[in-house]
């Protein structure tokens, strides 16, 4: 049985990760299976890009709605590639600039909004460092896949950590 996880998370997470009109970054599907613990299997599919804050606050969500329900089902994550903006730079750039350049006026508004959001998940968001090209963070994650799917669900959240956080660029080898 498939099932859009968006539609059930919507349910249990906090409503401000669905207030927003676009949803394409954050692609989730769901497939329930039986296993062998008792447990019916969750299998779940997500589609994300490393620089997107709204795919960080659903993983965040997502976290806790596994947390909920863990003692009922079993997951299993996997990540897939979504590329925000395909032609963004190896190098990087200034990831502020790059914010106001994009959303023009809007942008001081929208990052008030990422800021008071990150802060209700215990996190301060930081607007420092660079943004650019996720091919290299999305073959890492590829890779950490391969090492097994709890790996590659670590390292997103690492990865996430480390962009939104820390000031980290995804693209840094």
């Amino acid at each position: 049985m498939f099932l859009n996880c968006l539609v059930a998370l919507e349910k249990v997470t906090a409503p401000s990760f669905f207030q927003f009109k676009d949803r394409r970054y954050l692609s989730i599907m769901a497939e329930s299976v039986s296993n062998n613990t008792g447990k019916k299997l969750v299998r779940i599919d997500v589609s994300s890009d490393t620089v997107c804050p709204w795919c960080f606050v659903g993983k965040r969500n997502l976290d806790k709605a596994i947390a909920a329900s863990k003692d009922r089902f079993d997951f299993e994550i996997k990540w897939h590639p979504f590329f925000l903006n395909p032609s963004a730079p190896k190098e990087g750039v200034n990831k502020l600039d790059f914010y106001r350049e994009k959303f023009g006026s809007r942008a001081e508004g929208i990052l008030a909004r990422m800021t008071e959001i990150f802060k209700g998940l215990g996190l301060e968001y930081n607007l420092s460092g660079l943004t650019g090209n996720t091919l290299d963070s999305h073959r890492l994650i590829n890779f950490a896949g391969q090492q097994g799917l709890d790996k590659q669900h670590k390292l997103a959240e690492e990865l996430f950590l480390g962009y939104f956080t820390q000031a980290k660029y995804v693209g840094d080898r």
